[in-house]
């Protein structure tokens, strides 16, 4: 980067030393309001993200994973204040940007960028590409050493395109091409933080590895911090340093890449985990242990009282219906929002009676996987058990309590222990007669 170009926005990429928080989210909301009737009363809201809470540290990559309509491209427009905010707060560099204008947020849109999901829509068709790649330096008022011209040619060079496509149109590129030319556009101005909205997800498998090859070396050479947003959960693996995981609208775990691969902690994430293929010809033959979810992702105009994915968990019980989890650090960097977590020591042990659609969710999982369920939470709760002696006793019948609850065949030990609101919950003695 010449020395003019830096003075764009570049020079500001050296305040915030690696390992210090960028991006700050606190109770980040965003609600879009249902209108209806000659007056445009408003009826109700789509509550795309409701309630996030979450750090990106300056250098790092955070990967937001989850299914469609769960409000990651929403957040992802949220916190580069493409979007306005209905509740929260979004903190650059200890700044709050959640409220500012127009005005107030040009110098800050040299240090956040984003990349879009589409690269057919988000790029001009009447624009040559010299025009597209140079609009971030006179919106800015920018003027690099040697010329625009120069300046843009370097960063198509720098993103693998011929730096003679200057005067090109963008329907003489392909889909890879073209997101090349938003990557490079993107880096215009040498920015601190990038956000990715799903960038390889309309690629050919081909090309979206030399995509996700050239935002890691970009990344190396620039200092850049990603948000990368993705459907592809190995992709996520290869670039991600942490990954949250949201469900309409909410993060249910936050973790960093090699503890949620390999012990996710929330039903959700380990049923995710169970859809990635496997690319082995030895387990053509194998049974699957893929986990069926039930039904489709709830309206998020009228979400699910309690946690929200209890109408679709094997392991969900009235407490899940009534009470919403906290996201809670239940170990060193792994967070997660779950009354019955995988992985660790049931946090609801008295609460043992499936709720009647838990019931029928489990149906869709292998046995196998409802048995490993129930072996690693006994397991963790005996290792914990051992650690404090003196509540080893209350401790000790978790696993007990927990193995028929998960794998739903014995009901008779939770119903002496129920109390008599939990009655309704509980269907089964009808069904057993």
């Amino acid at each position: 980067m010449t020395p003019s170009a830096q003075s764009g926005g570049a020079t500001l990429t050296k305040d915030a030393a690696p390992g210090e928080t960028l991006l700050k989210v606190t109770g980040l909301q965003k609600h879009f309001p249902i209108r209806k009737g000659l007056l445009q009363r408003q009826v109700g809201a789509v509550r795309a993200v409701d309630g996030l809470d979450f750090e990106v540290k300056s250098g790092e990559t955070l990967g937001v994973v989850g299914e469609s309509g769960c409000g990651k491209s929403t957040m992802g427009r949220l916190i580069t204040r493409l979007l306005e905010p209905t509740a929260g707060t979004v903190e650059f560099e200890g700044k709050d940007i959640t409220h500012l204008g127009v005005g107030a947020m040009r110098p800050m849109r040299r240090d956040v960028q984003m990349i879009f999901q589409d690269p057919y829509s988000s790029l001009n068709p009447r624009h040559t590409i010299g025009t597209i790649v140079s609009a971030p330096f006179k919106l800015q008022g920018v003027t690099p050493e040697g010329g625009v011209k120069k300046e843009v040619q370097r960063l198509l060079s720098v993103v693998g395109l011929n730096p003679e496509h200057y005067n090109r149109y963008p329907h003489e590129f392909s889909g890879g091409q073209r997101q090349r030319i938003g990557i490079a556009r993107a880096l215009a101005l040498n920015p601190k933080m990038v956000v990715a909205d799903e960038p390889v997800s309309a690629l050919d498998v081909s090309i979206q590895a030399q995509v996700v090859n050239l935002l890691d070396d970009l990344q190396q050479e620039l200092g850049l911090t990603y948000v990368i947003i993705a459907h592809d959960l190995s992709v996520v693996r290869h670039v991600s340093d942490r990954i949250a995981v949201m469900y309409l609208g909410k993060i249910v775990e936050l973790a960093d890449r090699d503890s949620l691969y390999k012990a996710p902690m929330h039903p959700y994430t380990k049923a995710l985990m169970s859809a990635v293929p496997i690319p082995d010809p030895r387990r053509k033959s194998a049974k699957s242990e893929r986990i069926l979810l039930q039904g489709d992702v709830p309206s998020p105009i009228a979400p699910p009282s309690g946690c929200r994915f209890h109408t679709r968990c094997w392991k969900a019980t009235q407490i899940c219906k009534t009470t919403e989890p906290p996201l809670l650090e239940l170990k060193p960097g792994q967070q997660v929002a779950c009354h019955h977590p995988e992985n660790f020591e049931d946090q609801a042990p008295q609460d043992t009676v499936l709720l009647t659609v838990a019931k029928e969710a489990a149906e869709l999982v292998a046995d196998e996987v409802l048995a490993e369920s129930a072996a690693t939470s006994a397991a963790v709760a005996a290792e914990v058990a051992a650690e404090t002696p003196a509540k080893a006793a209350p401790v000790a019948e978790t696993p007990v309590a927990k193995a028929p609850a998960t794998e739903t065949p014995a009901t008779e030990a939770p119903v002496a222990e129920a109390p008599a609101a939990e009655a309704p919950v509980k269907e089964t003695p009808a069904d057993e007669k």
